[in-house]
């Protein structure tokens, strides 16, 4: 069970190893894409029929004909990525639903871990198989693979590396199950993440690092961007200690970019995009806009 390339890569590695049968795959229905909502399959759809595996992809898993459906499936184990669908408990009893977490739970429960570790500026993060139950992400851990993060990470390449790891640790936690201790979750230590939306990449000149952050976390969707919809393309942490009376001046001036000051630090702004124009280099901005020294980006 899943839907996004997490899952994707996840299946493919499933798909290709030896003693491993996979007789059904669920996932989200198609969704229209793009400006003429072209109606596309998801990936794990893709390759499941590559494949020739049975594809199920019910608008409601809750639905009792579903869930009837799915028990006529004779399985060992179900496994479960990034789905975007809760389990009812007749499926979690079913076999032994296996999910695969991009954090280290119980920390990040929920629909945006990967986001969230950057937002955080975490230096570890990692990937958690756990043994289902009927919370959000509250099962027994069955093993966890850390990695440490980057200071300057950004969301695609740490998404593939997590990515990576979780496919190997399927296999792993499905061929070892049986000697697996499962360990509770200590529930004082619990977070969560929500879903990301597009009014969380607006930014404004408070503090660098968390810009920065957002930047790693955001890129390329939602993206950052001022409140005039002036998208911030490619930055970097110039300080983040500093403080700076004057949020947004532009500090210093060189050949591809510009130091603009933050009430704490200051970050290197190098390609901008306003809105509905294209990106484009910073000094073209500023030279299109008669920006200067101490002036303002806005």
């Amino acid at each position: 069970m899943g839907t996004p390339d997490y899952a994707d890569d996840i299946l493919k590695k499933l798909v290709n190893t030896q003693g491993i049968d996979v007789v059904a795959v669920y996932t989200q229905p198609d969704k229209p894409v793009g400006r003429k909502k072209i109606l596309t399959p998801p990936v794990v759809k893709t390759t499941a029929q590559k494949n020739d595996i049975k594809v199920y992809q019910p608008t409601k898993l809750r639905d009792e004909d579903v869930v009837e459906e799915l028990l006529k499936i004779e399985c060992d184990y179900i496994v479960v990525a990034a789905y975007g669908q809760i389990l009812p408990k007749k499926i979690l009893q079913h076999a032994p639903c296996i999910n695969l977490h991009a954090s280290i739970l119980p920390q990040y429960r929920g629909a945006s871990p990967i986001q969230q570790t950057l937002l955080n500026g975490d230096k570890i993060t990692g990937v958690t198989a756990m043994l289902m139950d009927e919370g959000l992400d509250t099962g027994d851990i069955l093993k966890i693979e850390q990695l440490e993060v980057d200071e300057d990470e950004m969301i695609e390449g740490l998404y593939c590396k997590l990515t990576n790891i979780a496919a190997e640790l399927t296999i792993d936690v499905l061929e070892n199950f049986h000697a697996l201790s499962r360990v509770k979750q200590e529930e004082t230590l619990a977070t969560y993440c929500k879903k990301i939306t597009k009014s969380d990449g607006e930014v404004s000149f408070d503090d660098a690092l968390d810009i920065y952050n957002k930047y790693r976390a955001f890129t390329p969707w939602p993206g950052i961007y001022l409140s005039s919809g002036l998208k911030l393309k490619k930055i970097t942490l110039e300080d983040k200690n500093i403080q700076h009376n004057e949020a947004g001046k532009i500090l210093s001036i060189d050949k591809e970019s510009i130091v603009v000051s933050c009430a704490k630090g200051a970050l290197r702004v190098l390609r901008v995009q306003p809105q509905s124009k294209k990106e484009m280099d910073i000094l073209s901005y500023i030279n299109g806009k008669r920006l200067g020294l101490e002036d303002y980006l806005s």
